[in-house]
C-alpha cells in the first residue's frame, strides 16, 4: 500500500482514495464529484441506484486516466458489505483508503410527531442513519491510512440543534452519530486520522423536498438569514476542505453548514 502523498496546490487530493456512501443522489453525489475534481480517486457507494452510480462513474472516468472512479453496491447497515466496500476500493486503486465520507441517510417524509412515529419507521431510520454510521466509523477506524491524510467525515444535520417538530427520530439518529464521532476522534489519538461531522441545514435535494409543500419550502428559505435554501455546493466545499491537508487541525468537531438557519 502506498504512503500518504502530500497534495499539490492544483489538485489537493491527488493520489488519495476516497469512499463516498450514498453517492448517487443529493449531497453524496455532489461530494463525490467535488472530491474527484480535487484529484481523489473515488468509490461511489450505492444501494439501489445501480444505473445512476455506473453512469456517474463513467462520466468521472472520461476526464481522467487511468480509472479514477468505481461504483460499488453496499448497504451501510451490513458489516460484511461495508468490509467488502473497503476491500474492493483497495483492490481497484492499489491503495489504502484515505478519506471516508458517509452521506447515506434516510428521512421520513411524513415528518410524524414522536407519538405518531411507528416502531418500524423508527428502526428504519436508526438502521441506516445510526447503525450505518457506526459500521462506517468502525471499519474506517481500522482501515483508513494512518500517519497523515486520514479523514473520517460523517454527515449529520443542523436539526440536532434546530429540534423542529416532526424531526424527533431523525434528529436523534444523527445526534448519536455526532456523539460517536467526538469519541472516535479521541480514540484515534496518535493515528493522525481526523473524525468530524458536517451538519447541513435545509439543502435543495430530493430528500429535502419530499413531503414538503411549496409554502413550507418558502417558509424555510425565509427563516434563513441568507434568504434561501442551501445548495449541495454550499456543503461540498466544507467537506473538501476537511478532506485535505488544510483540515488536519479540525478534529472531533460538528460543523453546521446552514447559512445561519440554526445558530
Amino acid at each position: 500500500m502506498e504512503k500518504n502523498p502530500r497534495s499539490s496546490s492544483s489538485l489537493p487530493l491527488a493520489g488519495r482514495v476516497a469512499i463516498v456512501t450514498g453517492a448517487t443522489r443529493g449531497i453524496g453525489r455532489a461530494v463525490a464529484i467535488h472530491l474527484h475534481s480535487l484529484g481523489a480517486r473515488v468509490t461511489l457507494n450505492y444501494v439501489s441506484s445501480s444505473a445512476e452510480a455506473e453512469i456517474l462513474a463513467s462520466e468521472l472516468n472520461v476526464s481522467s486516466q487511468p480509472k479514477s472512479a468505481i461504483a460499488v453496491r453496499a448497504d451501510v447497515a451490513d458489516p460484511d458489505q461495508i468490509s467488502n466496500l473497503f476491500d474492493q476500493t483497495e483492490q481497484e486503486f492499489g491503495s489504502q483508503v484515505h478519506i471516508l465520507v458517509n452521506c447515506a441517510g434516510v428521512l421520513d417524509p411524513k415528518y410524524p410527531s414522536l407519538s405518531e412515529t411507528t416502531l418500524e419507521d423508527f428502526e428504519k431510520t436508526f438502521k441506516t442513519n445510526t447503525r450505518g454510521a457506526f459500521l462506517c466509523c468502525k471499519e474506517a477506524a481500522k482501515r483508513v491510512i494512518r500517519g497523515g491524510g486520514g479523514r473520517i467525515i460523517m454527515m449529520s444535520t443542523s436539526m440536532v440543534g434546530g429540534l423542529s417538530p416532526g424531526y424527533g427520530v431523525y434528529a436523534a439518529s444523527k445526534a448519536a452519530v455526532e456523539t460517536m464521532v467526538k469519541v472516535l476522534a479521541k480514540e484515534l489519538k496518535g493515528s493522525r486520522i481526523t473524525a468530524n461531522c458536517v451538519a447541513p441545514g435545509p439543502v435543495a435535494t430530493e430528500m429535502f423536498f419530499a413531503g414538503k409543500s411549496d409554502e413550507t419550502v418558502k417558509m424555510l428559505a425565509g427563516a434563513c438569514p441568507m434568504g434561501r435554501i442551501g445548495e449541495p455546493k454550499d456543503v461540498v466545499e466544507i467537506v473538501g476542505f476537511l478532506a485535505g491537508d488544510g483540515g488536519e487541525w479540525i478534529n472531533g468537531q460538528v460543523i453546521r453548514a446552514n447559512g445561519g438557519f440554526v445558530i
